[in-house]
């Protein structure tokens, strides 16, 4: 028969595999499987009047300017390599089984973009690419992939202006920072929005106006929507709806002492958002850059725009739950200017909350630990307790007339165990119940017969202790030694328990981490 700490072993063995399974493989299922779908409308066919869009914002790959720690450091490299990892797995087994259309990136992929050198971008570039498998033309041959540019990729207009080599590098691999495509029958206008709120004299502001005039100009057929990294005007306090998490973030401008050109902000002023949705007309705005699920309304020429802002799909951004957005854009030929809610429909979709699951396996451990050390050598067992208990609920109904006739047919025997203490045995008696007058062999209901030998009873016995006045009782108690020697025993078939559960589940933890690492 297995041993008790066998089956403890066994049972916490099967616990941590269960627990692993689903941490590192079986939670990035849940989006497809159970919690998120395309969005769709009778009206349009279902989903098959759609094309499908999805939609990632700010992944922001860190590097050396990520956590101010040392470049090439042990604890930057476990960092990087974990955050990489958990969007990767998000990517491949969350975001792709959708089978979208169209993968659309709202900007930031880089976290340090304009403060790395050529080879420390093209380093953080390849990484971006193995997390959302860009290497592979055979994998996205149906899929088209658009890139937005960010703040964290180029900077704002001050460093800019500065540095035009960060934007010939970031063109070159990305394509143009200012531009349109059309998926179905919906436009997709995508702009610079950190050169927006530049100098008005500044060429890279004048570029980027000078694009959404162009957009405005021509004739509107198609339904559009504004794609930009920055999101639009909003009042401070504005509230965000129920996918909101962190704290509402205000408007926030720094410019330059000389130029004052934007240094940083996390909004587009007011004034400019403005003049874009005036020009452009759009039925929907996507921005990122807050990190967090944020929803508002614009109005402009009396219509209601809402805007969708996307959180960030990394778990190490500061979002506790990672999203990205499923977008569904019409393509019927019905489609038309006059049912633009019909056009464009969105549904948000969250991730894994990888910082839970890191929890969960530290007090899973914790929880090991504790049992290892302190569970009965003898093991605990529940069946016996429970009959126990039933037994006793069954005396509590016994006639009282039959606990009296028990009580008195019963006779009792002295024991002694092997540490000195007396124990009195109760025996039921087969004899009849007699009331006789002589009572020199035995004793009232309750007492003890002092006899060397008892009569023969049922197999049934009920052992009842004495405190008697003898030298065996007084024992001194447990020694230093016998009580370190018991410790030292618990912990070495603590730590023998413990090998065995690492020795089945590490190399499994192993495995699952370098499946989804390594290019299939």
């Amino acid at each position: 028969m297995m041993k008790q700490h066998h089956k403890l072993t066994l049972f916490l063995c099967l616990t941590w595999t269960i627990t692993l399974l689903y941490g590192e493989m079986f939670a990035f299922w849940i989006p497809t499987l159970r919690s998120c779908s395309w969005p769709s409308s009778s009206w349009m066919d279902g989903v098959d009047g759609y094309d499908k869009v999805a939609v990632i914002a700010d992944p922001q790959i860190m590097d050396k300017t990520s956590l101010h720690l040392p470049p090439k450091s042990l604890a930057l490299e476990v960092a990087q390599f974990f955050t990489d990892l958990y969007m990767r797995r998000a990517f491949f087994a969350s975001i792709l089984p959708f089978k979208p259309d169209v993968i659309l990136f709202l900007g930031d992929h880089f976290d340090g973009g304009p403060y790395l050198s050529d080879e420390e971008w093209q380093e953080s570039l390849n990484r971006f690419k193995h997390i959302f498998g860009l290497k592979s033309q055979e994998r996205f041959r149906d899929i088209r992939v658009h890139f937005l540019p960010g703040n964290h990729d180029n900077g704002y207009a001050a460093l800019l202006s500065h540095k035009p080599e960060i934007i010939r590098r970031y063109e070159k691999e990305f394509g143009k920072r200012n531009y349109r495509f059309t998926v179905g029958k919906v436009e997709f206008i995508v702009v610079d929005a950190q050169t927006l709120d530049g100098y008005p004299e500044g060429n890279l502001a004048a570029a980027t106006w000078d694009f959404v005039k162009n957009v405005s100009i021509d004739f509107q057929l198609l339904p559009r929507v504004l794609l930009t990294h920055i999101p639009l005007y909003r009042r401070d306090e504005t509230p965000c709806g129920p996918h909101r998490s962190s704290p509402i973030i205000n408007q926030r401008i720094v410019h330059t002492g000389h130029s004052q050109e934007i240094l940083y902000q996390n909004y587009i002023t007011e004034e400019s958002s403005n003049r874009l949705l005036d020009l452009i007309k759009p039925v929907l705005v996507l921005s990122g850059h807050d990190h967090d699920q944020c929803t508002v309304s614009h109005e402009s020429n009396h219509e209601h725009i809402k805007e969708h802002t996307v959180g960030t799909m990394s778990w190490q951004q500061g979002n506790l739950y990672p999203s990205f957005m499923l977008l569904s854009a019409g393509n019927s030929a019905l489609l038309n200017m006059s049912n633009l809610e019909e056009a464009v429909l969105t549904r948000l979709c969250f991730l894994p909350m990888q910082t839970h699951i890191y929890i969960g396996y530290l007090l899973l451990f914790i929880v090991t630990l504790i049992t290892l050390l302190f569970w009965p050598t003898g093991g605990v067992n529940f069946g016996c307790h429970c009959s126990d208990f039933l037994a006793y609920g069954k005396q509590l109904f016994k006639v009282g007339t039959k606990e009296k006739t028990e009580d008195e047919s019963c006779e009792y025997e002295m024991v002694w165990d092997a540490e000195g203490s007396m124990h009195l045995v109760r025996k039921a008696t087969n004899t009849p119940i007699t009331h006789a007058k002589d009572t020199s062999g035995t004793m009232e209901r309750g007492n003890a017969v002092m006899r060397h030998t008892a009569k023969k009873g049922n197999a049934q016995e009920v052992e009842i202790s004495m405190n008697v006045d003898d030298p065996m009782t007084n024992l001194p108690p447990r020694t230093s030694k016998s009580t370190a020697k018991f410790i030292i025993h618990r912990l070495v078939r603590m730590f023998r328990m413990l090998t065995v559960i690492a020795v089945v589940n590490i190399p499994l933890y192993m495995m699952l981490l370098f499946k989804d690492w390594i290019d299939q």
